[in-house]
């Protein structure tokens, strides 16, 4: 696999890889992605999370998210991956540098979104111990790095991927 380059993400994005899709995100070797506007919090005295709307949310009025905390977060952007094309999602290195730590599930197969539209699911704690960190729709929380794949898979995730479709943060499937 070949990490692609700024131009050729570019020219992916432009051809539709991914919706909501603007040029200043675009760095040397990935692309950066934002915050949505839907969270999934974690609650005490259940395993299930509680939604959380933070659409009307803005950096002067974030969500806060606990010391120690764990949510499910969504992509802003909706991807719809080439069969000749796998992502990874990492942080932004100022992101874990205030304390968000992700939980490194966020491998993109070749086909996620092409047929049925999805955004990504991110997996968010605070890892700081005293403080609690902001969390607001436009937040650029990540980049994804892009592999060319050495060919076609023959089971492409557009066929069988389980969060296929998934247009809002979704906990596990099992």
């Amino acid at each position: 696999m070949t990490v692609l380059c700024d131009w050729e993400i570019k020219a992916l994005c432009e051809g539709g890889m991914v919706e909501g899709f603007a040029e200043e995100l675009i760095n040397p070797a990935s692309l950066d992605v934002r915050l949505g506007g839907h969270l999934m919090i974690e609650v005490a005295d259940t395993k299930s999370f509680v939604n959380v709307d933070i659409s009307a949310r803005t950096e002067k009025n974030p969500y806060r998210l606990m010391p120690g905390e764990f949510c499910l977060a969504e992509t802003q952007e909706i991807f719809h991956m080439p069969e000749s094309v796998s992502g990874q999602f990492v942080l932004k290195s100022s992101r874990a540098r205030e304390g968000y730590e992700n939980l490194l599930a966020g491998w993109i197969d070749p086909g996620f979104g092409l047929i049925h539209p999805a955004r990504l699911t991110l997996e968010l704690v605070n890892a700081r111990r005293h403080w609690d960190l902001p969390l607001y729709p436009g937040m650029k929380i990540g980049q994804i790095v892009f592999f060319k794949m050495s060919s076609i898979p023959v089971n492409s995730y557009s066929r069988v991927g389980r969060y296929n479709g998934d247009l809002k943060v979704t906990a596990s499937k099992g």
